[in-house]
């Protein structure tokens, strides 16, 4: 049985000697040199700790687990979730160690010094509001490293979720669009009379709800045909409607809405289809390419317009991807930033 090398607690790390290095660093991949000695940081040494793999004493006193996890949480924001992760994805066999934003893990069979790590690790506690700029920075950052985001989300009963948050690149494959001629605003939405024109529209950009021959058109649809001149808008007495007037209706009633419709010009830019994404709780459905009417594919995204100081809350990013994990779809939150952009956040299994 291996012998527990003694270690000492100061300014929030754990020192041991250099009979630590073979065995923990040199094989385990535990702590960093410094000098001749090996410098642990909490999460690490707790774990070895709990495995009687060394002790660790402060002031003169040795702690046990117990006393030694109540001190390290004083010291840590946060150490008792980084604990609860560090500890399982150990015990799933990767190789961890302290880096940013809370972890780097290395893919099974490599360990560092062989080879680059895998993730970057994000922990967060399920009560914790996360702001969107949150996981942009670590999202970017392991980008530009080559590494993937694994956010590590840990419940009020210590269970893990894993999720990859990543930016995403869409586009499709829809050719150009026909044009539809007059409409008329109504309440909250817009309606197309011509027939031939609402089965133009409609076959070839799945645009709309036919109602018997006519054509009912979403605001985002409307706006973004009348901005590129394939319909011509009037209210109920006839009164023309340009772009700009429209879009000041349309801001009366539905909150919210620059920024939906900047997010659904995007996408029709990008060749993508669009439709309401009501049933599933979010914004839009989108689609690479529809073909023809008779047998509409799946689509493939489920997208969700955010501002750019956003909050997400935990449980509902989770029922929002689990949704979309159970309907075969991507789950993609649009936000601007200069442009438009897309953050993907899907379910990993580690």
């Amino acid at each position: 049985m291996p012998v527990e090398i003694p270690g000492q607690l100061k300014g929030g790390k754990v020192r041991l000697g250099s009979e630590a290095l073979p065995d923990l660093h040199e094989q385990g991949y535990f702590g960093r040199h410094k000098g001749q000695c090996l410098e642990l940081s909490l999460v690490e040494a707790a774990y070895l700790l709990d495995r009687s793999r060394i002790t660790v004493s402060s002031e003169g006193e040795e702690l046990d687990f117990k006393a030694f996890f109540q001190l390290a949480s004083s010291l840590e924001k946060g150490f008792e979730f980084r604990y609860v992760v560090y500890k399982d994805l150990r015990e799933r066999g990767y190789y961890v160690q302290p880096g940013r934003p809370d972890f780097r893990v290395y893919p099974r069979g490599g360990h560092p010094g062989k080879s680059p790590a895998e993730f970057y690790v994000l922990v967060i506690s399920e009560r914790m509001p996360l702001p969107l700029k949150e996981i942009l920075e670590p999202v970017r950052v392991a980008g530009q490293m080559r590494k993937r985001l694994m956010m590590a989300i840990v419940d009020e009963e210590s269970d893990i979720t894993y999720y990859e948050a990543k930016e995403k690149d869409v586009s499709g494959s829809m050719g150009n669009d026909e044009s539809g001629g007059m409409a008329t605003l109504l309440e909250d939405r817009v309606v197309l009379w011509d027939a031939d024109a609402s089965l133009r529209l409609h076959e070839h950009g799945f645009y709309g709800k036919p109602v018997g021959e006519r054509l009912q058109l979403s605001l985002v649809e409307s706006a973004y045909l009348l901005e590129r001149g394939l319909v011509q808008l009037v209210d109920r007495s006839g009164a023309s409607i340009d772009l700009q007037g429209f879009m000041a209706r349309a801001r009366q009633i539905e909150d919210g809405f620059d920024l939906k419709y900047s997010v659904y010009k995007d996408l029709r830019d990008r060749k993508l289809v669009v439709k309401t994404g009501f049933k599933f709780g979010t914004h839009f459905r989108v689609y690479k390419h529809v073909a023809g009417l008779q047998k509409v594919p799946h689509s493939e995204y489920l997208v969700h317009t955010v501002p750019d100081d956003h909050i997400f809350l935990p449980p509902v990013l989770s029922r929002a991807v689990r949704l979309a994990h159970s309907v075969r779809k991507q789950m993609l939150f649009a936000y601007p930033d200069e442009n438009v952009r897309y953050l993907e956040i899907r379910r990993l299994k580690p």
